[in-house]
């Protein structure tokens, strides 16, 4: 088994998207109850995913070595993030489509996961 997991550009451009997404619309859904609370957002949705994850997961190394389970759930809070945000932030037409792109994003993550949880 490689110690990289597969991670083709079709899975991680959606997911890379997604991620993009929640760093907007979270902050975005925030600022109007407090401009604390939205820049606190994006240093979560930033910050935790590059202190820690698993390695060989990406391409990046992380400080913080994590287990595939916990890698995968703080992988999760982007397209949950997104989603919410989105909905409540933005007119529901792109807030579905935001839901869309965070489905497609995790089932192309699938094969990917399946390597973090065999290592």
């Amino acid at each position: 088994m490689p110690d990289i997991a597969p991670d083709a550009l079709t899975a991680s451009v959606p997911r890379f998207l997604v991620e993009i997404i929640a760093w907007v619309a979270a902050p975005w859904a925030l600022a109007p109850h407090s401009v604390w609370l939205a820049v606190l957002a994006d240093v979560f949705l930033i910050g935790l995913p590059t202190i820690f994850g698993m390695p060989g997961a990406k391409k990046q190394k992380n400080p913080v070595a994590l287990s595939a389970r916990p890698a995968i759930a703080l992988e999760l809070l982007q397209p949950v993030a997104a989603c919410v945000a989105a909905f409540a932030a933005w007119p529901r037409i792109p807030a579905y489509l935001v839901v869309l792109l965070a489905l497609t994003a995790c089932i192309l993550q699938f094969r990917r996961w399946s390597w973090m949880l065999s290592h």
